[in-house]
């Protein structure tokens, strides 16, 4: 064998490692996006196990199960595990599989970089955990029980856990804006020739609005619990008003930060659903322009209504009054794509499979907690709203479905491109089912409680708000058991299942076409033969 040949096969040796290396040292965006689908999956199950624990606190009034710090740290470590360790990574993971696949770029920019940003989540997972734990062995110290929040002067006494998190939340951002970063110089630097920015598909675009806004806010959030970092071990007083700080300083970093979070959550969902709702209705997507558009407002506007979340503080009239016109102003534009996805379906050629199946049901839920923000962006009703059940209530019909039904969606949309096999349909239905059932019955009574007046974050209540909490808590419990289907239609269609085709979504329930002759209605892409005759 010549010296080149064993070069040759030396590098191709440490090109494809195989068995455990594959993953450790991946650079390959594919392995990478399946990485982080995984992680996502684990921490889904941990922080759905938190919140399920929480519901069956509250099944009946009285301390039964926890006792109250337990329930104020399973509150706090739900909503990190949720946002931090299910959603963002999981968003990441469609991002890694289908950017590089939907731009024509052979991988990331900065493969490398890649699996970096990856591989800072696992020990930003552990350490998240561990400030869960850490209280349970002696001299632990305090559970955090702040709330994912973290406010002050609360934050500043919490043991050593909160240090774990402070730590935590610093490597979860640092992994975020690597991703970022690789993100957009993939997006600008290595389109295929002649695609131009407003030629590429919409998940692209609503990648490139995230990745900008992760990178403008995640330092904030940095900066601010470094200063509480500060606070509580280096004798500062940046959020103690004992020694002249301000606990509300802390308040605007957080929500600076937080706010736009909420955008991040809720972009690359709506990316999925302007590739599943044109498939499914057999029409190109209706208004492209103005969706790009929307979502650019969208994230700019998204900047600067951080302290609607601090109506209570006491601001001047001036602050509220901006704050309250801009979370309104906001409406617009998520109004406009809302719009644009029923104009896409109004006359198309509907099919209901899983995917589409969500993407109708995100619609309808996500415009209802839409509207319930709207009753909370208005100052004098916000007043009686602010921490009551109304506003959990709220943000789950906004997150659930404008984030996690949206990734749902997508799973089930490109599972067949990733496994090479199809899901079971029928179980991919009766999971949706489940799911929404499940999902509806656990937080649409939580809104009367909040109007009523049952406060959020609480481990006991009166009496009187008995029936609807014994109603949500059997609906988080049929929810949470539902994603064990979700488990078992994900393995299954690994192991094997249909081979799905080159167009998996072309002749959906019936709906054949001769592909040589032109289709009734256009898909999303134009079938190879076709396109050589509108060529020719």
């Amino acid at each position: 064998m010549s010296y080149t040949n064993a070069l040759h096969d030396e590098a191709h040796h440490h090109d494809n490692p195989t068995g455990w290396r594959r993953w450790l040292f991946s650079t390959n965006h594919k392995d990478i996006g399946t990485l982080y689908l995984l992680f996502a999956l684990t921490m889904l199950f941990m922080g759905g196990a938190s919140a399920m624990l929480i519901r069956a606190e509250l099944f009946q009034p009285g301390i039964q199960l926890l006792d109250p710090d337990l329930y104020n740290n399973l509150v706090t470590n739900h909503a990190l595990l949720m946002i931090f360790g299910a959603v963002m990574p999981a968003a990441a993971g469609l991002a890694n599989w289908m950017i590089p696949l939907m731009i024509g770029a052979p991988d990331m920019a900065l493969p490398r970089m890649n699996n970096l940003s990856f591989w800072i989540l696992p020990a930003a997972g552990t350490m998240l955990i561990l400030s869960f734990v850490v209280p349970f062995f002696p001299g632990g110290g305090s559970q955090i029980n702040t709330g994912w929040t973290l406010y002050p002067p609360l934050s500043v006494q919490v043991g050593m856990s909160m240090d774990f998190l402070i730590f935590a939340i610093h490597l979860l951002g640092i992994s975020s804006v690597l991703a970022s970063i690789n993100i957009i110089v993939t997006l600008l630097n290595m389109r295929a020739p002649g695609m131009t920015l407003m030629q590429m598909p919409i998940f692209c675009w609503t990648w490139l609005v995230t990745a900008f806004l992760l990178i403008l806010v995640v330092p904030v959030l940095a900066g601010g619990v470094t200063m509480l970092l500060f606070d509580r071990h280096f004798g500062t007083s940046f959020f103690d008003a004992a020694g002249g700080g301000d606990p509300v300083l802390f308040q605007h970093l957080f929500w600076f930060f937080g706010h736009p979070e909420v955008y991040v959550l809720l972009l690359p969902s709506i990316g999925v659903l302007s590739h599943i709702i044109p498939t499914f209705a057999r029409k190109p997507l209706f208004g492209y322009k103005s969706m790009v558009g929307a979502m650019i407002a969208v994230g700019t506007i998204g900047m600067v209504v951080w302290a609607h979340h601090q109506y209570t503080i006491g601001m001047s009239l001036g602050a509220v009054s901006y704050f309250m016109i801009g979370t309104i102003i906001i409406s617009i534009p998520v109004g406009l794509m809302i719009f644009n996805f029923i104009a896409t379906m109004w006359r198309g050629a509907m099919t209901f499979e899983t995917p589409m199946l969500f993407a109708v049901a995100i619609i309808l839920m996500f415009t209802f907690g839409g509207l319930s923000g709207v009753m909370l962006a208005v100052v004098p009703a916000d007043m009686q709203y602010h921490d009551s059940m109304f506003v959990v209530a709220h943000f789950h019909y906004v997150l659930m479905p404008g984030a996690v039904f949206g990734l749902f969606a997508g799973v089930f949309y490109w599972l067949p491109k990733w496994t090479g096999h199809m899901y079971d349909e029928r179980l991919g239905k009766i999971f949706f089912w489940i799911n929404v059932t499940g999902f509806n019955l656990t937080f649409f009574p939580q809104h009367f409680l909040g109007l009523a007046g049952m406060p959020r974050r609480i481990i006991d209540y009166n009496v009187m708000f008995t029936e609807f909490n014994a109603i949500s808590s059997v609906g988080a419990m049929i929810f949470g058991f539902s994603h064990l289907l979700l488990l078992y239609i994900i393995i299954k269609t690994i192991r094997g299942g249909e081979p799905a085709t080159n167009r998996v979504w072309e002749g959906a329930k019936g709906l054949e076409w001769e592909v040589a002759s032109p289709p009734p209605f256009h898909t999303w892409e134009t079938p190879p033969l076709i396109r050589q005759e509108q060529t020719s």
